[in-house]
């Protein structure tokens, strides 16, 4: 009787062991899942178009800054791995390129997540779907300060 008790039991706790990790894991469906589900892109594109955007807020973010974001964000290095390398502009491209960038880093910017997007099968209209999505992951993820600094690096 005693055995069958003490089984049961220990039975019983596993169950909400496993119950409160799966609860747990599954509140949490990461970055990429969150802009698969709200965006309808495929996996490689909510990976890469998420890379894209860190890659681009860590060339103007302080070390400090993009640390704290790297470590609300998790899977952060694969995402940045994921982003389309930059293609070489020819002629005419390169030097439009090259005067968006001179007065303007929001265009710069813009241009530059918008060429990487094309190449992963998105509009570039879709950078704009992605961001505020990021932002708000990152807000809930990392705080207020870590979504301003990215805000800001995006601008």
């Amino acid at each position: 009787m005693k055995k069958t008790f003490l089984i049961t039991g220990v039975i019983f706790l596993t169950g909400l062991v496993i119950g409160a990790y799966t609860t747990v894991t599954a509140a949490d469906p990461g970055l990429v899942q969150i802009l698969t589900n709200k965006l309808g892109v495929t996996e490689k594109q909510a990976t890469g178009g998420a890379g894209c955007i860190f890659n681009t807020a860590q060339q103007k973010m302080s070390k400090n800054d993009f640390t704290s974001l790297a470590k609300a964000v998790p899977g952060i290095d694969s995402m940045m791995a994921a982003a389309p390398k930059k293609e070489e502009k020819k002629g005419a491209l390169r030097s439009a390129a090259s005067l968006l960038g001179k007065g303007n880093s929001s265009l710069s910017i813009a241009a530059s997540l918008a060429e990487s997007f094309s190449q992963l099968g998105m509009s570039s209209g879709m950078v704009n779907a992605f961001i505020p999505i990021i932002l708000d992951y990152v807000q809930e993820k990392g705080g207020e300060a870590v979504m301003n600094a990215l805000q800001a690096a995006l601008k």
